[in-house]
């Protein structure tokens, strides 16, 4: 079947929050949380922006959408997010910007950047309930068991909504199905959405998401309790991501211990900064018995000193890394399906494909963050060692 098309809108103003789109949310711009989900959805085929806005058109693009202008006179408050939508599909049908126009697919799924613990399987829920139940629109919604109120008038006080509030009190299970919309995910034929401009139209089906994964950013506490919901999940993503039992856990040294800078003295002698915390966090990992190694292309002597300090076994100098990888890990009847490797650049890009669980840092080489299994919220010489040591001691 075809593959739906995504689009996020995205304005550049925020008057309750200001900038929200792109302020970090663990380690990444919010936006990016909903573009990778629906980049890593099945039912989507291409992910687009729709945006007024410079810094959040870059991100967006870093972050693998395209990216559809709008205009000012939709890009205002009182601007629906319909109108973003069908602006978009009327730019990519007609072409814009010196780009040809493209055959629109029979499905559109409106997507809330304010929504950052969307996951893609609450995406391609959403896709299937249009599809299974032969809907014209679709929307992700959670239980709701909660009693409604309202203001019943003048003199009247509050009466209920959902309920008969001067009658017995239902129980939960005696109670007829609710449900409220999370504002996450919308799925929707392109036809009928361009006939009704309006996200519901005909038969509408409800995809029921976990509860935990309904937040909406309006507000600094909202950024707040995301924050402490996205690493909890991050966790048990991660863990789940490491090799059990772990063989080894090798280390590239430029980038992934250091900021990649190197300081030259006028008498040609290299050094670099590294952080203490990577050496607590190599201890911690070392006293789980897990065999450790650096593996590094540079002969440099800094290196060699570092690792003889944190008592690492090392091997500089070598530019063919992968195979080395493997003649040290079969001289000790290792596995490379059960190795964590962490680096950073292209010169790691084989040993991060080929190892059990490959890692990189947050400030890597784009060439090798599609290969990684696991990206780190530190960057290199900033943490990142003690935050990999720490995810597998803390495992168990």
């Amino acid at each position: 079947m075809n593959q739906a098309l995504a689009i996020i809108p995205a304005r550049g103003g925020s008057k309750g929050l200001p900038r929200k789109n792109v302020l970090p949310l663990c380690g990444k711009p919010l936006i990016a949380w909903t573009i990778e989900a629906a980049l890593q959805a099945k039912s989507v085929g291409a992910v687009f922006v729709s945006t007024d806005d410079a810094e959040i058109a870059a991100v967006s693009e870093r972050y693998g959408a395209e990216v559809v202008w709008r205009p000012e006179a939709i890009a205002g408050d009182m601007a629906s997010s319909e109108d973003a939508l069908l602006h978009a599909l009327e730019m990519l049908e007609s072409g814009a910007e010196g780009k040809p126009g493209v055959e629109l697919p029979g499905e559109l799924v409106f997507l809330q950047c304010t929504s950052p613990l969307t996951a893609s399987a609450d995406i391609d829920g959403t896709v299937a309930a249009l599809r299974e139940q032969g809907a014209d629109s679709a929307v992700a919604v959670i239980d709701h068991h909660y009693f409604l109120w309202k203001h019943g008038g003048k003199g009247q006080g509050v009466v209920g909504v959902n309920h008969d509030h001067r009658g017995r009190r239902l129980l939960r299970q005696e109670r007829e199905p609710e449900y409220l919309e999370t504002g996450a995910v919308y799925a929707m034929s392109v036809r009928g959405f361009r006939e009704q401009r309006r996200r519901f139209f005909g038969k509408t089906a409800a995809y029921v998401m976990p509860a935990e994964r309904r937040l909406e950013i309006d507000e600094l506490v909202d950024f707040r309790v995301a924050e402490v919901l996205m690493r909890e999940r991050r966790q048990r993503d991660v863990l789940a991501l490491l090799p059990d039992p772990i063989d080894a856990v090798v280390f590239d040294f430029d980038g992934v211990f250091t900021d990649n800078r190197v300081v030259l003295s006028e008498a040609g002698v290299e050094s670099a900064v590294c952080s203490r915390g990577d050496g607590m966090g190599i201890d911690r990992l070392r006293a789980t018995g897990v065999p450790l190694l650096v593996l590094s292309k540079e002969p440099v002597p800094i290196v060699m000193k570092r690792c003889e300090k944190l008592r690492l076994e090392c091997l500089h100098g070598i530019d063919d890394k992968l195979p080395a990888l493997r003649q040290w890990l079969g001289g000790r009847g290792l596995d490379l399906s059960r190795t964590v490797y962490m680096g950073n650049d292209i010169n790691d890009y084989q040993c991060l494909a080929a190892a059990g669980c490959g890692v990189v840092v947050a400030d890597a080489h784009p060439a090798v963050m599609p290969v990684a299994d696991l990206v780190l919220t530190r960057n290199g010489g900033d943490g990142a060692v003690r935050e990999l040591c720490d995810l597998i001691v803390d495992r168990g």
